[in-house]
């Protein structure tokens, strides 16, 4: 489904993604071009934070 796929794509910018998660991102992405559009922005928007030196501000920012 598109939803666990574009919940793993996220996920991959965080972490490794796990064998079975790989797989299962990959064989969604074979199948999906709307899918491979979204993981192809979500790289470019995760490069392009890096490379402006961009970061969010944790979570830990908002406590008084």
């Amino acid at each position: 489904m598109c939803k666990e796929a574009t919940r793993l794509m996220s996920l991959k910018l965080d972490r490794k993604l796990t064998f079975q998660e790989r797989i299962s991102l990959r064989l969604h992405l074979s199948m999906c071009h709307a899918c491979r559009e979204c993981d192809r922005q979500f790289t470019l928007l995760h490069e392009a934070k890096h490379q402006l030196g961009l970061e969010l501000p944790s979570e830990e920012d908002d406590r008084p």
